[in-house]
């Protein structure tokens, strides 16, 4: 097999603590050293040009296969939300989805939990996970039956697999489009009390104790579920957490104007909540930053507010806009690097993510300063649908390997 070695890069190396020069080799598609390395006299060389060179974003709940988008971000994989035309709760929907991308990407499945997405009925767990679904959700829904999440917790344990829930108790948010607050009042949107969180996730937890399985809620928002998470941690339990960025630098006011771009789920926060979300990041509670990539056109987005679809183009500015935590100084790009590719390929069981030997060749370089604007009528998305329309930002992914070959 050829051999190639990345030389003359800054390597974010999720398992280093800061970055650092180094050096990358390759044979065929995969990762056999970084770091302080000799580059063999047989390896081709590709000079980094001292860009950042990072593992390939594993992007961990998303909700359309979007190539255009994915390659512009950074993202090598994506795992795809259950929530589809036809929800995934089927084996010839999993191996279909499965193909999507390659070889330029890979798709890698998550299992709907319950047939249809409807919080009922198991669907076929075991059978989808050897069609190559690498984890278990709920979909954007709530599992309001104890009973059936506790099923499904417990037979996800033990065939292996982690369940990916959305944390919003549905008795409270079934109706809701906005976080209740001063912005939702005045606008008259139905809304829902930020508790709606907390409740599900302190369920949720409970039931994963009993069920010794291993949960990750996809997305938190709110200073009190990040409290729920930090004390079950602390008690040993097996629990993730992850956030997109639009919950990091957006607070409930962005929906004034009736702004349908700024309708996500879960819903905008209060400031509070905002900034208890950036203490997270800060303080390594949260384990994953993910784009909730959702792309939409008119037909769902240019309607009155609360019947518009939720959801945001988010896989073109995922990096860029994490960037901003690296400048801040919340935390090192490489914990940044952790919390986009190494801590998802974990939590699918996937070996990528990471500069360890074994690992996937899919790597990023990336320009961390270069300046950009984001502009939704020129995304490669699918549609561009993002609340960040015209807000300037720095960093981008110049060249992407995939299987130690670039695209």
């Amino acid at each position: 097999m050829s051999r190639l070695a990345i030389v003359n890069g800054r390597l974010a190396d999720p398992a280093a603590a800061d970055l650092a020069p180094g050096i990358v080799l390759i044979e065929g598609d995969s990762i056999i050293a970084a770091g302080d390395v000799a580059v063999p006299a047989d390896a081709a060389v590709i000079d980094a040009q001292n860009m950042v060179v990072a593992p390939g974003l594993v992007d961990l709940g998303v909700f359309a296969t979007d190539k255009p988008a994915f390659h512009f971000g950074g993202i090598t994989r994506a795992a795809l939300m259950p929530d589809q035309s036809a929800p995934l709760d089927d084996v010839g929907l999993i191996r279909q989805a499965t193909r999507a991308g390659k070889p330029d990407f890979w798709v890698h499945p998550i299992a709907a939990a319950t047939r249809g997405l409807k919080g009922a009925e198991l669907a076929e767990i075991g059978m989808m996970q050897a069609a190559g679904a690498k984890a278990v959700g709920t979909g954007r829904q709530w599992i309001a039956d104890s009973g059936v999440m506790l099923r499904v917790l417990t037979y996800a344990s033990g065939l292996g697999l982690t369940v990916i829930t959305h944390a919003e108790d549905g008795g409270l948010t079934s109706k809701a489009v906005a976080t209740s607050g001063e912005t939702a009042t005045r606008l008259g949107l139905p809304h829902a009390p930020a508790c709606a969180e907390a409740m599900a996730i302190a369920r949720d937890i409970m039931l994963a104790r009993q069920a010794n399985a291993a949960i990750h809620f996809r997305l938190v928002t709110t200073k009190a579920g990040f409290d729920l998470i930090r004390d079950a941690r602390a008690q040993g339990l097996n629990i993730s957490c992850g956030i997109s960025p639009a919950y990091l630098f957006l607070n409930d006011q962005a929906v004034t104007d009736f702004r349908t771009f700024a309708r996500l789920s879960p819903p905008l926060r209060s400031e509070e909540d905002r900034q208890a979300c950036l203490a997270a990041i800060a303080d390594g509670t949260v384990d994953v930053i993910t784009s909730s990539h959702d792309p939409r056109g008119p037909e769902d987005k240019r309607l009155p507010f609360a019947d518009a679809a939720p959801g945001m183009a988010g896989a073109e500015t995922l990096l860029a806009l994490s960037l901003n935590l690296v400048r801040e100084g919340l935390i090192s790009i490489n914990r940044l690097m952790t919390m986009l590719s190494a801590n998802p390929a974990k939590i699918l069981g996937v070996k990528a993510g990471s500069f360890a030997p074994g690992s996937a060749a899919d790597i990023i370089f990336v320009d961390p300063d270069a300046p950009w604007i984001v502009d939704s009528a020129k995304m490669a998305a699918a549609a561009g649908n993002t609340p960040f329309d015209r807000v300037p930002v720095q960093g981008r992914a110049r060249r992407i390997m995939k299987g130690g070959a670039f695209l």
